[in-house]
C-alpha cells in the first residue's frame, strides 16, 4: 500500500512520541539507578564493596529479564511490553518510596530494573522496524542521541535533586516523570492504530540492494564482536556508578558537587553519538571498535586512580568517548543484521545487564579478599576489560 501523505504524518509523529518517551524515561530511569547508591551509601552506610554488590545483584536480575522481554515485545506487542514496563515502574517507584529499610530499597531497585528490561528493547524495535536498511543509520543515531542527552543531562542535575529535594526527590521525580510517559505512550498507540497494515508495526523489514552492505558472514562478526564489547563497557559504567559516592568521598564533594564533576563522560559520550551518526565511515570497520575498547581500558582505572580533579576530568573524556563508539557499534550492529528487532533489542539489553552485574560483581570480590589494597577493585576490573579486549581480537581473528 503506498505511503500518503496523512500515513506519513502519523508515522511521523508516532516516532517523534516515542522518541519523547525515550528521552524522558532516559532521564528519569538515571536519577533513580544513578543515585540510589548515594542514598544507599548516606542512609544506611553502604561502603564501596556494599554498593558494588548491590550494583551486582540488580545487574543480573537485569541480564536475566532483558531477553525474555524482548521476546515478549516481539511475541505480544511492542506497545503492550511498553505499558507493563512504565507500569511497573510506576508501582516500584511508589513502594520504594514508603520502604525505610536498605533490603527494601535493593528489593525495588531489582523490580524496578525488571520491570525497565520491557520498555528499552521495544523502545529500540520502535524506532527502527519500520526503516530500510539505508536509513537505519540514522534512526539509530537520533535514538542513541536523545537518550544521551537525558541520561548526560540526569548524572548532571542529579545530585541537584538531592540538594533541593532531599533523598525522596529520587523516587518522585522520576515517578513524576514515568506518569507523563504512560500519557505519550497510550498516545503513541493510538497513532499507530491509524497506520496501514506494514506500518508501525513489528515485522519483517522489506530489504533493499545495496553494494555498500557487507556479506553476511561480515556483519554477524560484527554483531559478535559488538554483544562482547558492550557488556564490558557496562562492565566499567556501572562499576563507576557504584562507586562514586566513595568518589565523591575521597575528594570531599556533596552529591551535587558529584553530580557537576562526575557526568563528563557522559557528555563526552553525547559528542561521540552525534559525530558517529553524521560520520558513517566507521560501519564494519574493525580498527575502530579496537581502539575504543583499548581506550576503555586505560580511561576506566584513569578515572578511579585520578589523584585529582583535573586529571578526573580529563579522563572522562576519553572513557566517555570509548564507550560511545562502543555502545553505538552494538546497537547498530544489532539492528542492522536482523529483521526481529524487538528480540535483537533484548539481546542487546541483556548483554548489558551482563556487564552490569559482571564489573560491580569483580569489584566487590577484590575488595573482600584483598581488603588490604584500596584499589584492588580498580585494578581487577580493569584487569577484567584487559581480559574482553584480548577476546574481541579472538573472535576477529577467528573470523
Amino acid at each position: 500500500m503506498p505511503i500518503t501523505q496523512t500515513t506519513a504524518s502519523a508515522r511521523q509523529k508516532c516516532q517523534t512520541l516515542c522518541y519523547a518517551i525515550e528521552g524522558l524515561s532516559s532521564f528519569s530511569t538515571v536519577i533513580y539507578t544513578a543515585y540510589i547508591f548515594f542514598y544507599l551509601h548516606n542512609r544506611f552506610g553502604f561502603s564501596d564493596k556494599a554498593n558494588l554488590a548491590a550494583a551486582a545483584i540488580i545487574g543480573l536480575f537485569y541480564a536475566l529479564a532483558a531477553w525474555q522481554a524482548g521476546r515478549f515485545a516481539q511475541k505480544h506487542g511492542l506497545f503492550t511490553s511498553l505499558k507493563i514496563g512504565f507500569g511497573g515502574m510506576i508501582v516500584s517507584l511508589i513502594i520504594a518510596s514508603l520502604l525505610q529499610s536498605a533490603a527494601g530499597a535493593i528489593l525495588m531497585a531489582v523490580t524496578f530494573s525488571v520491570f525497565l528490561c520491557f520498555t528499552w528493547p521495544a523502545l529500540e524495535a520502535l524506532v527502527t522496524e519500520c526503516e530500510a536498511p539505508d536509513r537505519i543509520p540514522h534512526a539509530v543515531g537520533i535514538y542513541n542521541i536523545t537518550w544521551a542527552v537525558a541520561n548526560a543531562s540526569a548524572f548532571f542535575i542529579g545530585g541537584t535533586i538531592i540538594n533541593l529535594l532531599g533523598y525522596s526527590g529520587i523516587f518522585f521525580v522520576p515517578l513524576a516523570f514515568l506518569i507523563v510517559e504512560f500519557a505519550l505512550l497510550l498516545k503513541a498507540e493510538q497513532l499507530f492504530k491509524t497506520l496501514p497494515a506494514g506500518h508501525g508495526h513489528s515485522g519483517p523489514v522489506e530489504m533493499v540492494s545495496d553494494p555498500q552492505r557487507p556479506t553476511a558472514e561480515r556483519a554477524k562478526s560484527f554483531l559478535h564482536m559488538a554483544w562482547l564489547s558492550n557488556p564490558f563497557a557496562y562492565v566499567a559504567i556501572n562499576t563507576l556508578i557504584a562507586v562514586l559516592p566513595g568518589l565523591a568521598e575521597k575528594f570531599q564533594l556533596s552529591p551535587m558537587q558529584a553530580g557537576f564533576a562526575c557526568s563528563l563522560w557522559g557528555f563526552a559520550r553525547l559528542a561521540v553519538f552525534i559525530l558517529l551518526w553524521k560520520w558513517t565511515g566507521w560501519h564494519y570497520r574493525f580498527r575502530w571498535l579496537a581502539t575504543a575498547f583499548g581506550l576503555l581500558v586505560v580511561s576506566f582505572g584513569s578515572v578511579l586512580l585520578a589523584p585529582s580533579i583535573l586529571l578526573l576530568l580529563v579522563a572522562q573524556i576519553f572513557f566517555g568517548a570509548a564507550i560511545g563508539l562502543i555502545y553505538y557499534s552494538s546497537l547498530y550492529y544489532s539492528m542492522d543484521a536482523t529483521d526481529v528487532k524487538g528480540e535483537q533489542g533484548g539481546i542487546h539489553e541483556a548483554v548489558i545487564g551482563l556487564g552490569n552485574c559482571l564489573g560491580p560483581a569483580v569489584g566487590a570480590a577484590s575488595l573482600q579478599f584483598a581488603s588490604g589494597h584500596a584499589n584492588s577493585g580498580a585494578i581487577a576490573v580493569s584487569g577484567l576489560l584487559l581480559a574482553g579486549f584480548g577476546g574481541l581480537f579472538g573472535i576477529w581473528k577467528r573470523n
